[in-house]
């Protein structure tokens, strides 16, 4: 599987990453880190979290209260479409969706 970010993502993951940073040495790490494992469990297996909205689907990270939606692009593509602070406006996402494709 490869994994790619949509833009507004990826801005929001090291937007995320910067903001733990300025909190406490290191935790920016664990954050990244508790991200990345989340990938690696969609990676492992996609069709393991329920669809979310749409055909979006849901991974929550551990210890952080995130989120990574995705989709199941072609085969062996996974979108992340946002890497969701869970008291976020929960739909702020889905204009991305629009500008997908």
């Amino acid at each position: 599987m490869r994994v790619e970010f949509h833009p507004e993502a990826l801005k929001e993951y090291n937007e995320a990453a910067h903001y733990y940073a300025d909190c406490q040495e290191g935790l920016e790490l664990r954050f990244v880190d508790a991200v990345e494992d989340g990938i690696g469990r969609v990676i492992e297996d996609p069709m393991r979290w329920r669809v979310f909205a749409e055909d979006v689907r849901r991974c929550l990270t551990h210890v952080f209260p995130y989120a990574i939606l995705y989709t199941i692009e072609r085969e062996e593509v996974i979108l992340i479409i946002a890497v969701m602070h869970c008291r976020r406006a929960p739909d702020y996402w889905r204009e991305r969706m629009r500008h997908n494709g």
